[in-house]
Parts: C-alpha cells; sequence; structure tokens
C-alpha cells in the first residue's frame, strides 16, 4: 500500500477488519483482495460447520506480516456479534443466508443477523464503515421499457413477496435495516450491489440466461446482456467500497465490461464445457408463461406457489443494459480480469470439476 492510496482510504493497513461469509465464493477472494492491497489485519467470521482450510492456508502464505483470525460463532447470537465486532473499523458483511428458501429464514438469517452486528457496532463505538453485500435482485424494473439502462438510481422492489422470491426479499430488507441505522444512529455504511457473480468454484449457469427443466435447458435470455462480474474484479469492487474516503451512504453496481449476450455466452459454454440440448423460448413467450403460471396459481388459492410470475420476469428476463461507470468515476476501480480471461478460467474449472448447469 503505497502512501498515496492510504491517503485516499479511511483506515490504516493495521486497523482490525471483520469479514463475515469469509469462507463464501466472493468471502475467500476478498480475504486475498484485503491482503493484497496491504490490509494486515483481518478477523474472518465463520460458521461452526464451516471449512476454514482455506483461511488458514492464506494465512500461513502470507507469513508473519498479516494476520488473519478466525473466529467462529452464530451471528444470529449477540454475544458472538459482540465479540466479533470489538475494535473493528470496517465490516464487510456477506453472510446473509442466500442459500435459504423460505422467506421466515431468509428474514433470521439476513435481518436479524444484519441488525445483530449493527447493533454491536453501536455498543463499540469504533465502526467507521459498514459495507452490505447486496444484489442486482433487489431492483425491480418494472416501470422501464426495454433496454433501458439499470443504473444505482433505479428502483427496487417494493413488494418482494411478491415475486415469490425468498433471496430477493432477504437482501431488499437487509439493505433497509442498514440504511435505517445509517440514518438513525449514523452508522456509515456502503451497499455493493454486483451482477452474477462467476469464476472457478461456481460452475452453475446463471439463470438469467436460462433453466434447466426435465433434462433440458430453456433458454430464456436469448439477445439479453448478462451483468457478469469475475469473483476477483467483484471483490476488488467491494474492498474499495469499504476503504475509499468519502463515499458514505451511497450504492455502487458491480458488472465487468464487455458483457456478452446471453445466446453468446450459452455458445462459449457449449463450445468450451459441454454440448447439450437447449430450446430457445421467445421473451413474448416466457412473459406469457409466467402471466398463465400466476393465473393458475390464483385460481388454485396458492396450490401451486407463483415461482414463475411477472415480477420475476422483469428482474431476471428483461432486455436490459448496465453501467459500471459509478464504480469507476466514485472508487477508481477498473477489471483487472478481462471478459475472456474470466470466461477461460471459469470454462476450465467446469470442465475440470465435471459440474454442470
Amino acid at each position: 500500500m503505497g502512501q498515496m492510496e492510504r491517503d485516499t482510504f479511511i483506515i490504516g493497513p493495521d486497523d482490525p477488519i471483520l469479514i463475515t461469509g469469509a469462507t463464501g465464493f466472493i468471502g475467500s477472494r476478498l480475504v486475498e483482495s484485503l491482503l493484497d492491497h496491504g490490509f494486515r489485519n483481518l478477523v474472518c467470521f465463520a460458521r461452526p460447520s464451516s471449512d476454514v482450510t482455506s483461511l488458514e492456508a492464506v494465512a500461513s502464505r502470507r507469513g508473519m506480516g498479516a494476520r488473519v483470525e478466525v473466529i467462529r460463532g452464530n451471528l444470529l447470537s449477540r454475544e458472538d456479534c459482540s465479540t466479533a465486532t470489538q475494535d473493528v473499523a470496517v465490516i464487510f458483511h456477506l453472510a446473509a443466508g442466500g442459500s435459504e428458501k423460505s422467506f421466515p429464514d431468509a428474514f433470521m438469517n439476513s435481518v436479524v443477523t444484519t441488525r445483530n452486528l449493527l447493533e454491536a457496532s453501536l455498543r463499540h463505538k469504533c465502526l467507521r464503515r459498514f459495507v452490505n453485500i447486496s444484489s442486482f435482485a433487489v431492483y425491480s424494473n418494472t416501470q422501464k421499457r426495454r433496454w433501458r439502462l439499470l443504473d444505482e438510481s433505479c428502483p427496487v422492489e417494493m413488494r418482494p413477496q411478491l415475486r415469490g422470491d425468498a433471496y430477493c426479499f432477504a437482501k431488499i430488507k437487509q439493505d433497509d435495516i442498514v440504511t435505517e441505522y445509517g440514518q438513525r444512529f449514523g452508522i456509515p455504511y456502503v451497499i455493493v450491489r454486483p451482477g452474477y457473480v462467476y469464476g472457478p468454484g461456481k460452475e452453475s449457469i446463471a439463470s438469467r440466461v436460462g433453466i434447466d427443466t426435465f433434462g433440458v435447458f430453456l433458454h430464456l435470455g436469448g439477445s439479453n446482456t448478462i451483468p457478469f462480474t469475475y469473483v476477483d474484479n467483484c471483490a476488488d469492487a467491494i474492498v474499495l467500497a469499504g476503504v475509499k474516503k468519502g463515499v458514505d451512504g451511497e450504492v455502487f453496481n458491480v458488472v465487468d465490461d464487455d458483457l456478452p449476450s446471453s445466446r453468446r455466452f450459452l455458445r462459449l459454454y457449449k463450445q468450451n464445457v459441454r454440448r447439450f440440448a437447449s430450446i430457445y423460448v421467445p421473451h413474448i413467450l416466457s412473459y406469457a408463461l409466467c402471466w398463465l403460471w400466476e393465473k393458475y396459481s390464483n385460481w388454485s388459492e396458492g396450490q401451486l406457489p407463483p415461482a414463475f410470475n411477472r415480477r420475476r420476469w422483469h428482474a431476471y428476463w428483461k432486455k436490459t443494459r448496465y453501467t459500471n461507470e459509478k464504480l469507476k468515476a466514485r472508487l477508481g476501480w477498473t477489471p483487472t480480469v478481462p471478459m475472456a480471461e474470466g470466461f477461460g478460467r471459469y470454462f476450465q474449472s467446469c470442465r475440470e470439476r465435471g459440474r454442470h448447469a
């Protein structure tokens, strides 16, 4: 970390940094990126059942100059949160129960855990920034015409429960409570909303491209642009959002440059990983199917949940453009891994691991 960089950061290299979800796909890369940026005092929060082998390996590779401490606990425990946040200057909050399928579980593992961290930070009075990792899933995208630009100023889903998406619900409520604590209690915060984060270790195909059903892949994306961000690029953006001066209270979307269409990505995937049967579903047909599913769900009085509905269609399969201009202008971020190189690493990982969509 050079002197010029230090002058633009809110913390120094030895100030304590807490990372929740540090063993996850993005969290593990975030730990590496923080160390690469010269931060030497990291506290990684992990569940008791989490495999921390990779974190321990990172710590051993970095030698005596860096301190990577692993704390095991439960974010639903106020005591564990209080212990983890003691003396911490910046919190990167990535643990948010994203795998939860039910709304109550999503609420508990996103909203309640986030509130516990914020309350603990209020008591300690040492926090300089809370970085909440959100998602593109929160945007409604219903009031915009096709091919309109989606940026940080766009509205989020006001009634997420109607989308039938517990992940979207959890992320919106999580953003809400972080914003509330910032406004009511003065906790400095930044919200980061990555697009679809990909790379080695995550071999599935984004649902924005399509879904695998009954042995046939339904290609729903077509000519849509897919908001990819390579995991290393995303981690670098999160680091900058956490330490750059003058960006408190702001939201940053994270996508890479040279975003491909869904059709181009699927073609590359088949060429580089494996070939499989796929059927393209035109947008007008996919929208009609979502509408019919909604109607049948209403007619059956909810016996068939509206897993596919028009709100979800607008969020995931509507033609939309994306931008990273704010990320570049305000944080000075640039993607270090070009799209072609990122896809090359991703496709190789898919071939080697043998796990495909």
